[in-house]
């Protein structure tokens, strides 16, 4: 499986982004699509996960109910839709695919996109 993410920029605190993330290859082996993050000296955090079949979602305290992951089956997309940006978001943003059960720990996931870059300016 081949992750490429995009999307991400400078943006002021409050305004939005959206990323997304372009699945190719043996997707059909994948279950759930999980973004993380990671800023500067800090651990990869996770952000949120969405399942292809159902499109269930869960997301990390910090970003419920700011942050909207979807995804698109016919183009073996997701998406990462940030709304309401602090300054503590900066981070490079990362998207993985993760087989069987799916949940926030970074060790469940098979394959990882190269990361997209987003800052939060104050």
């Amino acid at each position: 499986v081949q992750l490429q993410a995009s999307g991400g920029g400078l943006v002021q605190a409050g305004g939005s982004l959206r990323l997304s993330c372009a699945a190719s290859g043996r997707t059909f082996s994948s279950d759930a699509m999980g973004w993380f993050r990671q800023a500067p000296g800090l651990e990869r955090e996770f952000v949120g996960l969405i399942r292809w079949s159902t499109g269930s979602t869960q997301y990390a305290d910090s970003v419920k109910g700011r942050f909207t992951t979807s995804r698109n089956n016919a183009k073996n997309t997701v998406y990462l839709q940030m709304n309401s940006l602090k300054t503590e978001d900066t981070a490079v943003y990362l998207c993985a695919a993760c087989r069987g059960w799916c949940a926030g720990s970074s060790s469940l996931y098979d394959y990882w996109g190269q990361g997209t870059l987003v800052t939060v300016s104050s």
